[in-house]
């Protein structure tokens, strides 16, 4: 079980999920690793006061990166896609 402050970290600004949240109604969020739906769920809908009708989630592998002779690693992270109720939005994407 995640702290549920801690689920969402960040919400996704790009070019596809602006198009997502215009034409399906779909907004992106940079989640905790370890939460699952319906922790994303109940964080979305107690945090925006908006009703999810799904939640799809995807792992984003850490890519690898070198400088000059050293190799690195980035982290991995989870990408959350949030569907709300027809008519519902988030005030948080209303000025992009």
């Amino acid at each position: 079980m995640v702290n549920e402050g801690k689920i969402l970290i960040q919400a996704m600004v790009s070019e596809k999920a602006t198009d997502l949240q215009e034409k399906q109604n779909c907004f992106v969020f940079k989640v905790d690793m370890n939460a699952n739906k319906l922790e994303i769920k109940k964080a979305v809908e107690k945090a925006f006061g908006v009703k999810v009708v799904s939640v799809t989630t995807s792992n984003v592998k850490g890519k690898t990166k070198r400088l000059g002779r050293f190799e690195g690693k980035r982290a991995g992270w989870k990408k959350a896609f949030v569907s709300l109720k027809e008519g519902d939005t988030l005030e948080l994407f209303e000025s992009v």
